[in-house]
């Protein structure tokens, strides 16, 4: 399914490439998009997703004056001690920010078990019309970039695939989002109508959405699918790319007490930061399992926190 087409959509313009690629610490990324020539024009644009390509333009621009939207992985005004790490990790691990009980559409915490994958993960990056096929490429090389990586701090074996998907990531503009519904219902057939109308129907405030599907026989997922609006500019994309693929394999709350961290609603960061990676190695350490509760997990998080800062207090 990769590159195929859904219907209408618009074309992304890039930011400059230093936005991504600029900072001191960023771990090598794949090549940025093109900033000339311009992009070859998609197909004839709706009038509502122009408007919503606007407004995600303005939101990128008012983000970026107020200093937030970081590419950096976190500096000297970002410190944490190992004791913040494992709070934060046990935070975002052990809570998800909507109670399945409601639906999973109700924005409540609710603890949850330990949760991650137990197999390799195969991802399948899916684009609508509306993106030129030039971005299709760009991005491509950065999702698969962004994998690599995240096998490289989990041992878990994830990649880019063609079919038989496990985790399905869609780039689709908002006529192409609300044809979705079925194919995300093939997907996962445990979404309810509410969460499907959720993500075809996805509000401008909520950039993106990621859902996942887990065995609570072993607390292991099965699936997952994430929903990215194409009308988004360079690096709301990319933050997008970044958190929900990074919550999808189990780091599925945000703490506003986490900082450096994407895991965050304040926006402050767009990009994995180190704080990030070391949830993510603390999340697939062999010490810990799936199904563990929070109390049961939190001496072996404390330790294993302490380790990798180095005994840190």
């Amino acid at each position: 399914m990769a590159g195929a087409g859904y219907g209408t959509g618009w074309a992304r313009a890039a930011l400059l490439a230093w936005l991504l690629a600029g900072c001191a610490g960023v771990p090598p990324a794949a090549p940025e998009r093109p900033v000339t020539p311009s992009p070859a024009p998609g197909p004839a644009v709706s009038a509502e997703s122009a408007a919503l390509a606007s407004y995600y333009g303005q939101v990128q621009a008012e983000l970026l004056s107020q200093g937030l939207l970081r590419t950096d992985m976190g500096g000297a005004d970002t410190p944490f001690t190992d004791r913040m790490l494992a709070e934060n990790f046990l935070a975002i691990a052990f809570y998800e920010e909507y109670d399945r009980a409601l639906g999973g559409i109700v924005r409540r915490e609710a603890p949850i078990p330990l949760t991650r994958w137990a197999r390799p993960v195969r991802v399948q990056l899916n684009f609508g019309a509306s993106v030129p096929i030039n971005l299709r490429t760009t991005d491509t090389l950065r999702v698969d970039s962004y994998l690599s990586r995240l096998s490289r701090l989990t041992g878990l074996r994830i990649g880019l695939a063609d079919s038989a998907t496990d985790f399905a990531i869609f780039i689709a503009d908002v006529d192409e989002r609300r044809a979705l519904g079925p194919t995300l219902q093939a997907l996962l057939p445990e979404l309810s109508p509410a969460q499907i109308n959720s993500m075809t129907e996805m509000d401008r405030n909520t950039y993106c959405q990621v859902v996942t599907q887990s065995d609570p026989a072993t607390s292991t997922y099965t699936g997952a699918v994430a929903v990215i609006p194409a009308e988004h500019p360079d690096l709301l994309l990319m933050s997008c790319i970044h958190e929900e693929i990074a919550q999808a394999l189990g780091l599925p709350n945000d703490s506003g007490l986490a900082r450096p961290s994407i895991f965050n609603d304040d926006q402050e960061f767009a990009l994995l930061t180190r704080q990030d990676e070391l949830m993510l190695k603390i999340l697939y350490s062999p010490e810990l399992r799936p199904g563990m509760t929070e109390i049961q997990a939190r001496p072996v998080v404390e330790m294993l926190a302490r380790r990798l800062m180095g005994g840190e207090g």
